[in-house]
C-alpha cells in the first residue's frame, strides 16, 4: 500500500489544508484497521478512530440550535429589561455614615480605661513630704559648727523620719514588727 499519499494527506490534515474529500480517505484508512501499518501511522489510528465513533448530528440540529440561540436571546432581552429599570436612591444620614467610627471610638475610650486603672493599681502610695511639711513637723535646720547642736537636730530629723516609716512600711509577719 502507498503509504507516503497516507503521510503527505495527514501533514496536510494536521495544517488544515485538507478538503473533505481527503478527510474521508484517512477515515476510511483508519477504518481498516490496517495491521502492518508503520508505526508512524499508527499512533493516529485512536484519533480517527474517535471521529469514525462519534454520534451523527442528526436532521434536527439545525432546529435545535436555533431553539438555543433563540432561548439565550430571550434570556438576554430580559437581563437588558432588568438593567433598564430606575434604581431608587437611598439617602444616607450622617450618623450611619460615622457608625464605623463609633465603634472605633468605643474600643479606643476602652482601652484608655483600663489602662488608666492598671496604672493606678501599680501605682504606689508612696507619702512624700516636701521640705515645708519638714519643717513643720519640728525639724530643725541648723548652719552651725557645734557638734552638740548639730547632733541634736539630726536626731530630731530621725525621729520624724523614722515615725513616717513605720506608717508607710507595712508589717511583715516575719519581721519583728518594723523599725524600732
Amino acid at each position: 500500500m502507498d503509504y507516503k499519499y497516507i503521510e503527505q494527506l495527514l501533514d496536510r490534515y494536521f495544517q488544515g489544508e485538507t478538503s473533505l474529500q481527503e478527510e474521508q480517505i484517512l477515515k476510511a484508512f483508519y477504518a481498516q484497521g490496517v495491521e502492518e501499518m508503520p508505526e508512524e501511522l499508527h499512533r493516529y489510528a485512536s484519533l480517527f478512530a474517535v471521529m469514525n465513533q462519534r454520534e451523527q448530528l442528526g436532521s434536527d440540529f439545525d432546529e435545535r440550535m436555533l431553539q438555543l440561540i433563540d432561548g439565550q436571546e430571550s434570556q438576554q432581552e430580559a437581563r437588558t429589561v432588568e438593567l433598564n429599570k430606575p434604581v431608587k436612591a437611598r439617602t444616607i444620614s450622617l450618623t450611619e455614615r460615622l457608625r464605623p467610627l463609633f465603634g472605633a471610638t468605643a474600643v479606643v475610650a476602652i482601652l484608655l480605661t483600663l489602662g488608666n486603672a492598671i496604672n493606678a493599681s501599680f501605682k504606689q502610695d508612696d507619702t512624700w513630704v516636701d521640705a515645708d511639711e519638714y519643717a513643720n513637723r519640728g525639724a530643725v535646720q541648723v548652719d552651725t559648727n557645734e557638734p552638740a547642736v548639730a547632733y541634736e537636730g539630726i536626731s530630731d530629723s530621725l525621729t520624724i523620719v523614722k515615725e513616717g516609716l513605720r506608717v508607710s512600711t507595712p508589717t511583715d509577719s516575719l519581721s519583728s514588727g518594723g523599725i524600732n
